[in-house]
């Protein structure tokens, strides 16, 4: 008798009935520095109530299956919950209900990377190497491709320089250089494609197409529907902490410009 399909699809990530909630700390009338909102943190930290404390329940009772080879988006508007969803995958941030199984380590892109500042690019790439679990011969093996791949040295010898000299988008690039440098069991992508130029933004999405074939399984958050419908074959549709809808990319896609049109 032939497998059914659940046991032939391996499950990497599940979510059960997730909800999370985390508290902001609020600075009050006083501002950031000043003595209220100290006392504001003091009491926080004993365990009282301060008037500049509020609670946010970012994800509501989400639940889903994801497996091996598949890409994932996840579309919703700001503050749908999207950031928080994977921050939880990746073990970062607690359930305050329900569970998150997951089959092998998640990589969050751009924290298991732990780039320092005030060290050089070829610093980074060996302590992002490092931090994700690379020999340092396997990240010398790959340290020209990693640099290349990141296009940072395109315009000068930027590699040589520390990090805070570089812009946002080349730190993201180096990042996700890194990061794209091996294999994951599941990888966790937070809007690195909306970074570069239609050049890197093409190396990434095939870069990704890669690491599905390699038995991986992708998560990418990101506003750029395109980006969604080249990279993805399914999307996760979050809306104020809800899912609302969970299928193809092309066609969840659809439905969130239709609802975004209608706003």
């Amino acid at each position: 008798m032939a497998d059914s399909p659940i046991t032939q699809r391996v499950p990497t990530v599940v979510a059960d009935g997730v909800h999370i909630t985390y508290t902001v700390q609020g600075a009050g009338k006083g501002g950031k520095g000043s003595a209220t909102a100290a006392l504001c943190r003091i009491l926080s930290r004993t365990r009282m109530t301060s008037p500049g404390t509020r609670t946010v329940h970012a994800v509501k009772g989400v639940s889903f299956a994801a497996y091996k080879g598949e890409a994932i988006g996840l579309i919703g508007s700001n503050g749908s919950g999207k950031s928080t969803l994977l921050k939880a995958i990746a073990g970062l941030l607690p359930t305050s209900e329900g569970r998150i199984y997951t089959h092998g380590q998640p990589s969050l892109l751009g924290v298991n990377a732990a780039l320092m500042g005030d060290l050089t690019g070829e610093r980074n790439v060996i302590l992002g190497g490092l931090a994700m679990g690379m020999s340092r011969e396997q990240i010398h093996e790959r340290y020209q491709d990693i640099v290349d791949f990141s296009g940072i040295n395109e315009k000068g010898d930027f590699i040589s320089l520390p990090m805070r000299t570089y812009s946002s988008g080349m730190g993201a690039r180096l990042r996700f250089s890194i990061a794209a440098a091996k294999s994951h069991d599941v990888l966790l992508i937070d809007e690195a494609l909306a970074t570069g130029d239609a050049k890197f933004q093409r190396r990434s999405q095939e870069r990704i197409s890669e690491l599905r074939k390699q038995a991986g399984t992708v998560f990418l958050v990101s506003h750029s529907n395109p980006a969604i419908r080249q990279t993805c074959d399914r999307a996760i549709w979050l809306e104020a902490g809800r899912l609302l809808m969970d299928g193809p990319a092309g066609e969840v896609v659809d439905a969130h410009e239709a609802h975004t049109r209608k706003k």
